[in-house]
């Protein structure tokens, strides 16, 4: 049974300490004076919206087995509000918690075009695909009201560079138009996160994502429309969302998806007790029982981070879980592919206009 104190419409439950505590923000002071100037009490549950000036905005991936070498993000803090969300550590070294904050403290790049042109220009620079966003959604809710990612397509799409977009909301075909335009030359793909066909789940997992039929829908038109778009089975969660692998194997593919991919949960830093915390209030029937799955899946702890192992997990568990993904794509992917982005229109394009040879 759901209890009835949890926060609706949020993710994590409570603010966590932050391991960086020197450099840690007052939890409340700047959010209740925000009240006070607005009028309002301290507990409506506000999302707070902070401009931060970086001075990049492409980032290097180091990590081997995440298949990608460069990322950009936007936004800092996600209010999608997703209890496993692995970036939730990132906001402990802006000051923040990984728990609350992350979802209501928003950090906002509003210099991330010019930044981002700034880079492609580099004589230095051979295109190669950069990836939005590796760490917070490119079209969560923020972007609607700053629409930055779209003046970053505009960017892409200026210099003919290959972009690839990681997202789970159907705001992604606001910008269909320039999506369309990439793709004539094969400089996007998308990756559609979808982790249940249960709206139930859905709500309590991932509180302020698009809906389910609103993600399918969102495959099915970028699909339709020439775009290719690989779907994020992720993460599996054990006695969650992992008896729905076939059923959303085949759900996706029906709506066009070219391919899957997944991971297994793993609940790295912060995140171990948030998760926690969460699944005792909205699961408590079988809270335990996905915890000790979890830990299961990774050698008796909620957390490994080992390269090559952590997105797969050991164990009897995970093996099931990986072996019923490779059985999906026999059964429905088949002979599909997504196609290798183009990086040889950059060089040409490099000035914002075709070079004169």
């Amino acid at each position: 049974m759901l209890n009835k104190s949890i926060i609706k419409g949020r993710g994590a439950q409570q603010n966590v300490h932050n391991r960086f505590f020197q450099l840690s923000h007052e939890q409340r002071n700047d959010f209740l004076e925000y009240c006070a100037k607005e009028g309002e009490e301290p507990d409506k549950n506000k999302t707070l919206y902070l401009p931060v000036f970086p001075k990049t905005i492409v980032n290097k991936v180091k990590s081997p087995d995440v298949g990608m070498a460069y990322s950009m993000n936007m936004y800092q803090g996600c209010e999608h509000g997703c209890i496993y969300c692995y970036a939730r550590n990132s906001h402990e070294f802006w000051g923040y918690s990984a728990g609350l904050d992350f979802e209501r403290r928003i950090l906002v790049k509003k210099d991330a075009p010019k930044l981002l042109e700034a880079f492609l220009k580099r004589k230095s620079w051979e295109a190669y695909p950069i990836i939005m966003s590796g760490n917070t959604d490119c079209y969560q809710p923020a972007e609607q009201k700053f629409e930055i990612t779209r003046q970053c397509l505009e960017v892409f799409l200026k210099y003919k560079h290959p972009v690839g977009i990681i997202t789970k909301n159907a705001l992604i075909l606001r910008d269909l138009d320039l999506l369309k335009a990439l793709s004539k030359d094969n400089l996007v793909n998308v990756n559609i996160s979808i982790t249940s066909l249960s709206e139930t789940t859905r709500r309590i997992l991932e509180p302020r994502t698009a809906t389910i039929k609103k993600r399918l829908e969102t495959v099915k038109v970028l699909s339709d429309n020439g775009i290719p778009v690989n779907v994020m089975l992720a993460p599996i969660i054990p006695s969650i969302n992992s008896h729905e692998i076939l059923p959303l194997a085949k759900a996706v593919a029906d709506a066009g998806a070219s391919s899957i991919a997944h991971t297994i949960v793993r609940l790295n830093g912060a995140i171990g007790g948030i998760f926690t915390d969460w699944i005792h209030k909205t699961m408590p029937d079988r809270a335990d029982k996905v915890l000790h799955q979890i830990e299961d899946c990774h050698g008796g702890t909620l957390n490994d981070s080992r390269f090559g192992q952590r997105m797969r997990g050991e164990g009897q568990i995970a093996k099931q879980i990986n072996d019923l993904v490779k059985l999906a794509r026999l059964k429905y992917f088949k002979g599909k592919l997504m196609p290798q982005l183009n990086t040889e229109l950059h060089e040409v394009y490099k000035d914002g206009q075709m070079r004169l040879f």
